[in-house]
């Protein structure tokens, strides 16, 4: 009698968000982006080449999913 596979859950597929993506995700502009990282309040970006930084996706979907269900 064959065995099938354990039955996996499809991971989230991790993405770099560059500023334009983030501002959709949040529609927030870029000045109150860096406003909220500087006082902690947002995802830090991160150095992903020379001149280009990015946020890792599952950071920004997770802020807005706790501000959408009024988790601060």
């Amino acid at each position: 009698m064959p065995t099938t596979p354990p039955q996996r859950f499809p991971r989230p597929e991790r993405r770099i968000y560059r500023l334009q993506q983030v501002m959709d995700a949040t529609g927030f502009g870029r000045a109150w982006i860096y406003a909220l990282m500087a006082k902690g309040e947002f995802p830090k970006a991160r150095k992903i080449g020379a001149r280009a930084v990015g946020w890792p996706s599952e950071e920004i979907d997770r802020w807005v999913t706790e501000r959408m269900e009024g988790r601060q």
